[in-house]
């Protein structure tokens, strides 16, 4: 699977922008198969954090000056909101860069972990951790794209109680598109 997901990944170049621009930041998109299935680990972020109150988010966050690279922000990041071990992740590659209307450029990190872990949540950043089926994300009839302050942005059906839609929705639309994974 890792080899698979690796040719399915485009070759992302280094960005031309400067740090004036935009912030740049780093998520993780976190591949799993469990109950027989792939799926992707999401969080929902409390309703204390100063950005993005109660959203579905991947663990992910600002680069530091410290962070040597983006596969390493978003390995920092996980291990600090959801206490992931990155032992227990292995990096497949990235997706092209996102803008976000916060003046960021995120960079999505795909990898897969080895599941189960035993994971710690942050109570400053984190509420939940949970997963979604590959084959319901990748389903028609789960999204749509709605306006959004202007712009069109993807939203899914709740899953489990929870709504991803934003950035979110969007980065993982991409992957799936970049797997083959959409059923439309």
């Amino acid at each position: 699977m890792d080899a698979w997901v690796q040719q399915h990944l485009p070759v992302v170049g280094v960005s031309t922008r400067t740090a004036q621009d935009l912030r740049r930041a780093a998520v993780l998109i976190p591949l799993l198969q469990a109950d027989g299935q792939w799926n992707l680990l999401f969080t929902r972020r409390t309703d204390t954090v100063l950005d993005h109150k109660g959203q579905v988010s991947f663990p992910g966050g600002a680069r530091e000056a410290f962070d040597l690279s983006d596969e390493e922000t978003a390995l920092r990041e996980a291990q600090e909101e959801i206490g992931l071990d990155p032992a227990c992740v292995k990096v497949l590659g990235k997706l092209e860069p996102f803008e976000t209307i916060s003046r960021y450029e995120v960079i999505p990190i795909v990898a897969r972990l080895d599941w189960p872990v035993r994971l710690t949540l942050s109570p400053q950043e984190v509420n939940r951790v949970f997963t979604i089926p590959v084959g319901w994300l990748g389903d028609c009839k789960n999204w749509t794209e709605v306006a959004y302050n202007h712009h069109q942005v993807i939203q899914y059906e709740r899953y489990d109680g929870e709504l991803l839609w934003g950035i979110t929705a969007s980065i993982t639309h991409q992957f799936l598109r970049k797997m083959d994974w959409m059923g439309c």
